[in-house]
């Protein structure tokens, strides 16, 4: 096998850094004036390629040197919302136990379920003071005990209904700063108190026709001593 032939510089240095020919001697013997004369006294000139033309300039590389300190970026949540499915023991007409928040241990009828997944219940309010009202289905127990709502309409209660009227706060003065005044307590609106005696007046003739179903729903749900809840039947 023939050995690889070392190239030979044309212009072999005779010392380090000095060549053996002069720059104008190299010039003709290169053959750059045949090049120049070919392409009327100048250098032929390149177009860039298209691969060279789509890298980023400098100021869109990214950069060599980053913080010390991570930066957090805030995730995009990009997860949509799911109503809850609704319990196959729960039914328009439902009574339901309440067993967490203000109205603990109350007994209210269920209405409807929300686009939100919540539940839409009432007491009525006539009979034990629950207000129409969401709650979530977790909080809850469902019992046995159906009552006749299918004259009642609730087309117009939806999860708009209970949004909070945020109202534009005003600056106070130096002097009203100082003064201890009480804020006024949010009021109910009369609409909201029109469609609440509405309601139940529709459903307190439907649990009337029914005996002791009144009383029932007015009654405070509790535990006794010796109660097992996992053997009770509602």
């Amino acid at each position: 096998m023939a050995a690889k032939q070392k190239k030979v510089s044309r212009n072999p240095d005779l010392i380090r850094g000095v060549g053996k020919h002069s720059r104008s001697k190299m010039y003709h013997k290169r053959g750059l004036w045949a090049i120049k004369a070919k392409n009327g006294g100048a250098f032929p000139t390149h177009t860039k390629k298209a691969a060279e033309e789509a890298k980023p300039s400098t100021d869109e590389r990214p950069a060599k040197f980053y913080p010390a300190d991570d930066v957090k970026k805030p995730l995009a949540n990009k997860r949509k919302p799911k109503p809850a499915k609704l319990r196959a023991s729960i039914t328009p007409g439902t009574v339901l136990i309440i067993l967490a928040g203000r109205f603990k241990g109350k007994r209210v009828v269920f209405l409807k379920q929300l686009t939100s997944g919540l539940l839409l219940v009432t007491g009525p309010f006539k009979i034990n003071g629950v207000p129409l009202r969401r709650v979530n289905q977790s909080y809850i127990i469902a019992t046995s005990t159906q009552v006749d709502i299918s004259r009642v309409t609730v087309d117009k209660f939806d999860d708009k209904y209970f949004a909070k009227q945020v109202g534009k706060k005003k600056k106070k003065g130096e002097g009203e700063f100082f003064e201890a005044e009480k804020e006024a307590k949010n009021v109910l609106p009369q609409d909201k108190k029109d469609d609440q005696k509405a309601l139940d007046a529709q459903l307190i003739k439907a649990i009337e026709g029914v005996s002791d179903l009144k009383s029932y729903l007015g009654a405070r749900f509790s535990l006794k001593s010796g109660d097992k809840p996992h053997e009770l039947v509602f």
